[in-house]
């Protein structure tokens, strides 16, 4: 009676809550991974996990926030790989010197004036934003390649490079090993509190999962359709100014060929997160447990004799089982 009884609570508290859920299969790979190859079981595999969490967690907040009300975006590496290119460029030819917090603040803004054409073209074009977010895409990749540049910038100014090797905690294994946890990873951390501050504190977050919701419904309850498609747009852009800049410093390198061709993985992490396609739900830890988990098929399973042909593979069943497992709960 008490198995069952707990069992339903169980089934009850998934389906208010389908982060949970996430974080079950994060677990069950965990210890799939853990039981095949005790190793991973390390800090180090820990501090791993966090280092590469970071980018593809600030693009997922952003691609879920824009989720979150109804839309979808596709051109935020590009916006990434664009505004990190043309500022390291800008830094390293005009002004070597720049302090570290103006060349991220450069970053963030340019990203954040992308995002907002973005919004521009969703709203006034009156097309769904898939379709806009296609072009843009291919619209700053060509700006990009034709016009900033196509050569790798290795020789990055001091400043950049010492944020990169900047650690918020260093240890030494039994071996004598140094591994480093990097400062950059409360970047995502402060962003991550900030998102889920403007969605669940502010009406600005009311009004995007209203729209997500029923957009014409949330039009005539008053809620500004254009001030939401800027905002989670222009949110977006400077979160991949952000997340292209950090990936500039962490890696000591600018390659503007870098980032493209990650979205599929950054829109798979908010969908196991439990954010639905066609909007109006979800949540940040959610989105954020997502991250963890596509890092984790992507970055361990080879710890676990998987091959890596094999990634591509696993992520699409963990979308399948989570896609059926919201579909049963919103039957429900």
């Amino acid at each position: 009676m008490q198995a069952t009884s707990l069992g339903r609570r169980l089934r009850e508290r998934l389906e208010r809550r389908p982060e949970f859920f996430t974080l079950f299969l994060l677990i069950a790979l965990s210890a799939f991974v853990g039981t095949v190859n005790p190793s991973f079981f390390q800090i180090s595999t820990l501090f791993d996990i966090a280092r590469s969490s970071t980018v593809i967690g600030l693009f997922a907040l952003g691609v879920f926030v824009i989720l979150a009300a109804g839309g979808i975006d596709v051109s935020f590496t590009a916006i990434a790989a664009l505004s990190m290119y043309a500022v390291t460029k800008l830094v390293v030819v005009y002004q070597p010197a720049t302090p570290i917090l103006l060349v991220f603040v450069l970053s963030t803004v340019g990203g954040g004036l992308l995002g907002l054409i973005n919004g521009f073209l969703v709203q006034s074009l009156k097309v769904p934003s898939l379709i806009v977010t296609i072009g843009t895409q291919y619209l700053f990749r060509g700006l990009l390649l034709t016009f900033v540049g196509t050569v790798w910038i290795i020789d990055l100014p001091t400043q950049m490079d010492g944020f990169g090797k900047m650690a918020l905690l260093t240890l030494q294994t039994a071996r004598g090993n140094t591994i480093i946890l990097p400062a950059f990873v409360l970047i995502l951390l402060a962003v991550a509190l900030l998102t889920w501050w403007i969605l669940n504190r502010t009406l600005l977050g009311k009004a995007v999962f209203a729209v997500g919701g029923n957009s014409v419904i949330a039009e005539r309850l008053g809620y500004d359709l254009r001030a939401v498609h800027f905002f989670i747009f222009s949110y977006t852009g400077a979160l991949a100014g952000l997340a292209g800049m950090i990936h500039v410093c962490s890696n000591r390198l600018a390659n503007p060929f870098d980032l493209v061709g990650s979205e599929i993985d950054v829109i798979a992490a908010v969908v196991l997160g439990g954010a639905r396609i066609t909007g109006g739900t979800g949540t940040v830890m959610g989105t954020l447990l997502g991250v963890f988990l596509v890092v984790m098929i992507n970055s361990v399973l080879i710890m676990a004799g998987v091959p890596s042909t094999w990634q591509r593979v696993v992520v699409g069943s963990f979308i399948l089982v989570a896609g059926a497992f919201f579909v049963v709960r919103s039957k429900r």
